[in-house]
């Protein structure tokens, strides 16, 4: 459980943090009493161990990123054996081994697509949202140099998240990230979410699916020869409140980009690496994305890498004797050694320890044990792709009466978990389960029964 104020090494580390830094994804004026602060010393497992020796069940996977668990000894080990033979080299006219034999099983195991050529190529970046930027980049640059200097538009899916620096943006739909800076941005279309929860009666989730791939048809024949690319989150919109749609969008939103002669983005920074029940998401819907975006999962969630996959037909458009028609983006840490020899022992686990297979026991637990959290009367949908399970919190589990933001329902129940700990930030009033892999039954117990605590304590004190 979360130390009560007064325990000497939490409170002084607690200090020490206020003093210095700024938080992420946090108002500051929110700590140290609103919003509880959680000094870890260590992790285990899917453990977080705080400073005062507590333990806390990461039900998030530390932002989605931490598949195996923390101080996984395998990844560990990769990590400090390249560490002793070369720990960072620039990547622009330099190769080294982990680079290409990570770029080489990457290709190997990207989705397919039945008449299609594979995904050819790799480019590295250093995290998901500079993945993103670099997919754009590329998809705009390939028209320009092919002359289609109209296609400057970008369309993506209403409530998407794709990243916070500019580009990536621009292409998100999360008003509580884009407003402020909407000024600074580029103009995106954005087409209606195949979002299941927005399922009108009788509605089944196919039809939805099919319904928003209709609007996207039209939304393209309305900027036709406008468009450079779509981007999409498979499958799940995560930061969008854990969101979940039919693989039947992918399969026509495939089919209509192509009808357009439009790249489609396939966003896979968080439900990528066995997440949502296979490798990847884009395999549910049998297509293959023109540009691949992969990152907090690829390195087990120990370092910081992203990596582009793009076809041979892209990588081809930018070969040429100007250097203004090369891509020419980088980063200082584009293909650091260190952590793609950690991606590369990560990739190794899921074949050594048949992950997918273990995951989808895993699931079927996760499913029975929440199913009567499903119930729960203030919970307006239960939902769930693969290891990812989400509670939308509503008033008398009505979809039509969402909470008072000013309740803070998701805050309270997120102090009511810690206390108990678990660590289950919520996505506004969405309580979601997201643990690493290895998280085993007890854990999965806990887990359960702490969502239901949490969940009722979060109503009976903003009632009371």
């Amino acid at each position: 459980m979360l130390a009560e104020p007064g325990n000497a090494a939490a409170d002084a580390w607690r200090e020490r943090d206020l003093n210095v830094l700024w938080h992420p994804c946090t108002q500051m004026r929110e700590h140290p009493h609103t919003l509880p602060l959680l000094p870890v010393a260590s992790g285990r497992g899917p453990w977080l161990i705080g400073q005062d020796g507590h333990r806390y069940l990461d039900a998030i996977s530390s932002w989605w990123t931490n598949i195996f668990g923390h101080a996984e000894p395998r990844i560990a080990a990769a990590i400090a054996e390249q560490a002793r033979t070369l720990e960072h080299v620039i990547l622009a006219g330099v190769s080294h081994p982990p680079a290409v034999e990570l770029a080489e099983r990457l290709l190997a195991i990207a989705p397919r697509q039945a008449g299609r050529a594979p995904l050819a190529k790799v480019f590295y970046a250093d995290n998901g949202s500079a993945g993103v930027e670099v997919a754009l980049k590329m998809a705009f640059h390939w028209f320009r140099n092919r002359g289609e200097d109209r296609r400057t538009k970008f369309v993506a899916l209403e409530n998407g998240y794709h990243g916070e620096t500019l580009g990536a943006l621009a292409v998100g739909d999360i008003p509580l990230y884009r407003r402020i800076y909407a000024p600074l941005l580029i103009e995106s279309l954005f087409a209606p979410s195949p979002d299941a929860y927005e399922c009108e009666p009788g509605q089944s989730p196919a039809e939805r699916a099919r319904q928003a791939a209709q609007a996207l048809r039209e939304l393209l024949e309305r900027h036709a020869g406008q468009v450079c690319a779509m981007i999409l989150e498979p499958r799940v919109q995560c930061a969008g409140g854990m969101r979940m749609h039919d693989p039947e969008y992918l399969r026509l939103a495939r089919e209509i980009c192509d009808e357009h002669g439009v790249f489609l983005i396939a966003d896979e920074i968080a439900v990528g690496f066995g997440r949502t029940g296979t490798m990847f998401a884009s395999e549910q819907a049998g297509v293959m994305p023109d540009l691949l975006c992969l990152s907090k999962g690829l390195t087990g969630g120990s370092l910081p890498l992203a990596a582009v996959l793009a076809t041979q037909s892209i990588y081809d458009g930018f070969l040429d004797d100007s250097r203004e028609r090369a891509f020419l983006h980088s980063h200082s840490y584009t293909g650091n050694p260190l952590a793609c020899a950690a991606a590369l022992a990560s990739l190794a686990i899921f074949a050594e320890d048949d992950v997918i297979e273990r995951n989808r026991a895993t699931s079927a637990r996760m499913a029975e044990l929440a199913a009567p959290l499903g119930a729960h009367a203030h919970v307006a949908e239960l939902r769930q792709a693969g290891m990812i399970v989400a509670f939308e919190l509503t008033r008398g589990g009505d979809k039509r009466t969402p909470f008072d933001p000013a309740a803070r329902i998701g805050l309270r129940a997120y102090r009511a978990a810690l206390q108990r700990g678990v660590l289950l930030r919520p996505l506004g009033d969405v309580l979601y389960w997201m643990p690493p892999y290895c998280v085993d039954e007890d854990a999965l117990q806990l887990l359960a029964r702490t969502t239901r605590e949490a969940i009722d304590h979060a109503i009976a004190e903003a009632d009371a």
